[in-house]
This record gives C-alpha cells, structure tokens and sequence, in this order.
C-alpha cells in the first residue's frame, strides 16, 4: 500500500493505524491530535486500508485545536465528578470563551449561586486534571443504539443530552467512554489524555477559567504553544456583556438546543421571537438614553468583527437617539479608504483592506475636526467598483442637536480619531456573542454563528459562493485580531446582536450553499461540519420576525434595504 505521509512516501502493510504512522515520524512525544487522509478528517486510531495522502493535525490547526479543546472539556468534567460526589455537585457547565479561556459553572448543594468556588475547590479540580493526563487514559469511542445513548445521558444526570437527542433522527450515535465515565462530544477527540500538556484552571467569579493554549482568534508561535500553563488576560466588559446575555437565556427558558428544539416543536417561537427582539430594543434604549444624558459626546464610534450587524445596530441606535431630540448623521470609515492602487498589501501580495493603514486616517481626522467646529465640510464616498475615493457634494454641517455615527472596524482604536477628543467620543462594541450551547459540555463557538450570517448574506446579497466565503474567512479572522479584539475593552459598552433563536433561522438559508461544496473542494471539511452542526437545529419559519431585527440583514427583508 502506498502512502504520500506528510510529503514522504512510505510503503505499508494495509491496515496500519494512524497512531502508528504519526509516532514513527515524529517520535513518542508527538503532539498529533487528528489526521486527514485523503482530505477526510480521521481519528488517529483507524486503519488506513488503501493508498492515501495523509496529513496530521497538531493544535496549530483549526481542527487539532477543537479536539484539543473537547478533550480538555471531557478531562475537566471527569475531574470534577471524581473530586466530588453526585450529591455535592451535579453538574458541570461551560459557558463561553473569553480570549483563550473557557467560562465554566458548577451546579450543586456544594455551590452557592453568585458566590465564588469554596477554597481550594479548583485546585482539587486541576491536580486530578493532571493525574488523568499524566496516566494517559485512553479516550475510547462508542458506537451505540440512539435510545441506549440517552439511556447512558440519563445514568450520568446530562438531562439536557436527553433533551438534544429527542430530536436526533439518527439510529445510531458515537458517544466517548473515559475511565468509566461516558458523554457525548460533538465532534473527534485525540487517542488519549497524554497529549493535553498545556493548559491552566483558575478560579474566576462564580466559577472557574479553563485556559487553552489558543486563542480562537489568534495564530501563536512555538513559544506560546510550549507554556504548561498557558497565559490568560480578564476581559471584564466582555465577561460581563456574555454574562447578562445568559441571564436571557435564563429569563426565556432557553439555555441551549434541546430547550430551543422544544419551544419550535410546542409551537411557542412567535412568543420567543417578540420577547428576544424586545429584549434587544430595550437594550439599543438604554445606549441611546445614555448618549443623550452626555451632550458633550457628538461622536458615535462603533466597532465590532465581521457580520455582527453593525449596520442595523447603527439605524435602530439613530432611530432611538432621534426620540431623545439628536439629529444623528452616518459616517462609514470604509469611504476613507485610499484609492485601491495606494492600498497596502499583506505578506501574500494581496491588498489589505483590514488594517488601519488602508484608511486615509488624516483626511478622516480633518474632516472630522471641522465638522466638530461647525464647518461645512464636503464628505467622500468610496466607489468599491472603481477602487477610488469620489466626491460628489454630500455636504454635512453639524448643529447642536446633530450628532455623528461613525461606524468601522477600527472605531475603537484611538489611532483612527488621534486629533479628536476622548471626551467628545462614545464608544461601542457590537458582536454577535451566541449565548446558545448544543448542551451543557458542546459550546457554540460565536466565530460559527458569524460565519453562518456571512455565507448567508453574501450567496444572497453578494453573489459571493461559500467557497470563496470560507477561503476568506480565515483572513477575516486575522484583521479582526489584530484589529478590533485588542481594543474591545476600550468601549463605553458593548451590544450582544446574537438572537437565540438565529441559527434556526439561518438553517435553511445556510445548508443548501454549503451543500453545493463538492468533496474535493478545499473548503469541504469545514462545509460538512457546518452541515453537520445545523443538523442539531429544527427549522423555523421567518414570517413572525420584524423587519427592523438585525437578522434581517443577513437573511433579507430589512425595512433598512441593507
């Protein structure tokens, strides 16, 4: 049998393990965690049984990095129930991510809401963390019958699995055994626990932080990879934002997608609807109430990443602020933007429209500098068809009611606006922060939830294929980590534009796109998981959503024609 393994080529036997081929490359203290063979991803324990082109993953992958992660999940929460019995604490819960820590929770006649771990708890938690890794345990995959699984989620108390696998319409389902303890993941796991070198637990507010080596949002070197235990800055405005997020969660019933499957299937979504979308308009009421008590703020800077929906925050914030007597005009950074052939290029050769470089931040700073003086000043448009800067007599003077909404990705960063002053600016971060789990241990990464509204909007509104959407995605990622996440914290507040009930209604937008990704597309592997995600999901219908929601941006149908 021949096999193309990592550029070389080698002979085998069929049936030789993945395991086998990763520790004879690269030594017994290989950090492999996954393979692709043949462009399928694989858990390292198959076979190969014909010739193939093998690739392995280690944590500076997309897909080595979730395995990681879920393995470390899956270490945690069997920590906590060997450290303690069922009777002191039931449960383990993982919120979300902040930076390259995980937020968990637990649940129990031990632990007293709103009130930090007792001592030593976490540290109990850790020390048996590092004794089930330095042992080695083999994580072992199970096939097993769909009613034998929930009866298994039923033993273990996962009362929220057993809710989630209701609406499975598969009759068979691979479930994990560690050291006698069972869960469902979703998704591969490595071989074993060995390879979990690097990580920390601290305890942190009411719960603990279970630090990753890294970052959703960040490519690392060598260096960072090979801390032990992995570095972890609070972001307290951000924390705060996902926290009260979930206390809606709370407030609806709705925690995660099993309780959001029965709320579509019991016929209850309008309901959901009108109160979710309630919710956010109070919201966006508050910002405005608090602008308006600040007269001296005439700038509005609004940041956040990609498909966040910055632009109908931007006209329901207006249409709010208009009720407290201000004026507000739009501005778009975006037509700053030097003329194409002046654009920077990245380290590939390609034009970098995402760093701060791009814009002509003088020209921007003296315009605005004007307008705060009460002169009359003649505003660009940017035509993106041409790749030039054009004018064509959009004069704007500001009195003393009107006020500026300035909205682009470095609005926060105060090297945009360097001229003007702090206190004339009110800052907001918007982004799409999902307070929405699969269940209590399958976190629903909000990169997903972005990435969703984005194929959607493009295929519809951009001609864009979700090909060429999932290529660039990876490059989008990067301008918003060095671009928006550094300066997040800077905001005067921040709007969570997540909708609980969205990726109901982005599933039948997003599957047919991503199911006309052939399999030997580059963009595949990330397409099926994708597909594979939703498939969790019932469909709902979008009649009852109003048209100002910001899911309409993505979807279609806004009363704002974005």
């Amino acid at each position: 049998m021949k096999l193309i393994v990592e550029g070389k080529e080698l002979e085998r036997e069929k049936g030789v393990k993945l395991s086998e081929l990763a520790e004879e490359l690269q030594g017994a203290e290989n950090n492999v965690l996954l393979a692709t063979v043949n462009g399928r991803l694989k858990e390292l324990w198959k076979p190969v049984e014909e010739d193939a082109e093998i690739k392995f993953l280690t944590l500076e992958s997309k897909d080595g990095r979730r395995a990681y992660e879920r393995a470390l999940i899956f270490v945690m929460i069997k920590a906590v129930h060997d450290s303690f019995p069922y009777e002191a604490i039931e449960r383990v819960s993982v919120e979300y991510s902040i930076g390259n820590g995980l937020y968990c929770e637990l649940h129990g006649a031990r632990i007293e809401e709103n009130t930090p771990l007792p001592a030593g708890m976490t540290e109990t938690i850790r020390q048996r963390m590092e004794e089930l890794i330095e042992e080695n345990q083999m994580f072992r995959k199970l096939s097993v019958h769909t009613d034998e699984a929930v009866r298994l989620f039923h033993h273990h108390h996962l009362r929220d699995k057993e809710r989630l696998f209701r609406y499975r319409r598969v009759s068979w389902t691979n479930v994990y055994e560690l050291d006698g303890y069972t869960d469902y993941f979703y998704g591969y796991m490595p071989p074993c626990t060995g390879v979990l070198k690097y990580y920390d637990l601290i305890p942190y507010d009411t719960g603990m932080m279970l630090v990753l080596p890294l970052s959703e949002e960040s490519r690392f070197g060598e260096k960072d990879i090979l801390l032990k235990r992995p570095d972890w800055k609070p972001r307290e405005k951000l924390f705060r934002t996902l926290h009260s997020y979930s206390d809606w969660g709370r407030l609806m019933n709705i925690q995660d997608v099993g309780s959001l499957n029965d709320a579509i299937a019991q016929g209850r979504m309008q309901d959901l609807i009108l109160v979710q979308e309630a919710l956010q308009e109070n919201r966006i009421a508050e910002i405005a109430e608090k602008i308006a008590a600040q007269p001296d703020k005439k700038m509005v800077m609004i940041a956040g990443p990609s498909s966040s929906g910055k632009t109908t925050f931007s006209h329901r914030l207006s249409i709010a602020l208009q009720t407290y007597g201000l004026h507000p005009h739009p501005i778009a950074v975006d037509d700053y933007f030097l003329n194409r052939e002046d654009t920077p290029r990245d380290e590939d050769g390609n034009y970098n429209f995402e760093c701060l470089e791009a814009i002509d931040i003088a020209q921007f700073n003296e315009d605005m500098r004007a307008l705060l003086a009460g002169e009359e000043v003649e505003l660009p448009t940017f035509n993106f068809k041409t790749g030039k800067r054009e004018y064509k007599g959009n004069r704007k003077r500001l009195e003393a009611e009107d006020i500026l909404i300035i909205e682009g990705i470095h609005c926060l960063n105060d090297k945009l606006s360097y001229s003007l002053p702090r206190e004339k600016k009110f800052k907001i971060y918007i982004s799409s922060l999902t307070q929405l789990n699969i269940d209590e241990h399958n976190r629903i990464p909000t990169t997903d939830a972005r990435l969703l509204r984005r194929l959607v909007r493009d295929a519809r509104a951009r001609g864009t294929t979700a090909e060429n959407t999932l290529a660039m995605w990876g490059s989008v990622r990067r301008g918003e980590e060095e671009n928006i996440f550094p300066f997040q914290e800077e905001a005067d507040v921040m709007f969570n534009s997540a909708l609980i009930y969205e990726l109901a209604v982005l599933k039948q937008y997003a599957e047919p796109i991503l199911f006309g990704i052939a399999k030997e597309h580059p963009e595949y592997l990330e397409a099926n998981r994708l597909l594979k995600f939703l498939d969790y999901f019932l469909g709902v219908s979008t009649e009852d959503i109003p048209r100002n929601s910001i899911i309409r941006e993505f979807i279609g149908g806004s009363c704002f024609r974005v």
